[in-house]
């Protein structure tokens, strides 16, 4: 039904086995997620002291990582958010190492150039990622010598042959992030540079690549991409296994790829997962507030989807 083979032709062995699984795995059960926002990973400890278990798939935040942070002129929010993620890719290499988990990274990444607060908003930035597409531009410099730090950081990866569940420039139906900002053509060709360079340079064949947007002319192509996905928040609660978004997400990219919820506010129902079979390999619950305090997810809904036999967890 979906594309077992990775789309990087050099994929390791266990990149391959990862992506086999979650195509298994896709309407036959559904594989818990939470995305850990600091590096003490308070939603995943919490996550285990209610329910006995901790989530299959572990997502971590690369923001702190970034080289351009304008630490002088940042709110106190966003210099708590870069300190409480710093050396979180030691962590994750601690969880790959000691457990049975699926690593998932994201970048929320700071403007190559300019920028002051939390740079990775349009709204802090004047960066223009449509010059990255010119070449010679400071842009475009910029631009590389960033993915240049951050392929370096991925390397370990790589060695101990550790698979992941790579998401860059998520979210590209709005402009609120400065890669999406200049429309979903333009972040195609951002995803497209990164990804040749992480391929055929970098030899970085652990990753497996995820694309998180549901527009047509933001899709980097069958031949780009492992998994599609959607980072779904709705505007009130609602017990549900998505099935409409999944249907809107095929319509509007491919039917070739498996499907995961890369992002979730409310976690999808397993009950009715469960009837449906609704083809959704993960989801990933987003962290602090949409984790803890009742106000998205309270605690009778996390047992009720960590007790389910239709979720896979730990």
């Amino acid at each position: 039904m979906f594309d077992k083979i990775p789309v990087n032709k050099n994929a390791t062995t266990k990149a391959k086995q990862l992506l086999e699984y979650l195509v298994d795995t896709a309407g036959n059960a559904i594989i818990t997620g939470q995305h850990t926002q600091t590096n003490p990973m308070e939603e995943y400890h919490y996550i285990h002291e209610l329910t006995g278990h901790f989530p299959k798939l572990v997502g971590f935040e690369l923001l702190s990582y970034s080289p351009n942070i304008n630490y002088d002129d940042a709110s106190e929010e966003c210099l708590t958010e870069v300190y409480e993620n710093r050396d979180t890719l030691e962590t994750a290499m601690r969880i790959a190492e000691t457990t049975d988990s699926i690593l998932t990274f994201c970048f929320h990444w700071f403007s190559p150039i300019g920028g002051r607060d939390k740079a990775f908003y349009s709204k802090h930035t004047d960066f223009d990622a449509s010059k990255v597409l010119i070449d010679g531009s400071p842009e475009r410099e910029a631009f590389f010598s960033d993915l240049r730090h951050i392929a370096e950081l991925l390397i370990p990866f790589r060695d101990k042959n550790i698979p992941i569940l790579w998401r860059p420039f998520h979210e590209v139906e709005g402009d609120w992030f400065w890669w999406g900002k200049k429309g979903g053509e333009v972040a195609k060709e951002l995803y497209l540079l990164m990804y040749h360079l992480y391929v055929d340079e970098y030899h970085l064949d652990n990753l497996l690549w995820v694309w998180s947007s549901p527009t047509k002319e933001s899709y980097p192509g069958d031949d780009y991409v492992d998994v599609i996905g959607w980072d779904i928040y709705l505007p009130e609660k609602e017990y549900t296994d998505y099935a409409d978004k999944y249907k809107k997400l095929v319509a509007e990219t491919t039917t070739r790829k498996v499907c995961a919820i890369t992002e979730v506010g409310y976690m999808p129902d397993m009950n009715k997962l469960k009837e449906s079979h609704i083809p959704w390999a993960y989801f990933m619950t987003w962290s602090k507030e949409f984790c803890f305090d009742g106000d998205y997810n309270t605690t009778e809904d996390t047992k009720n989807v960590y007790k389910n036999d239709y979720s896979i967890k730990l």
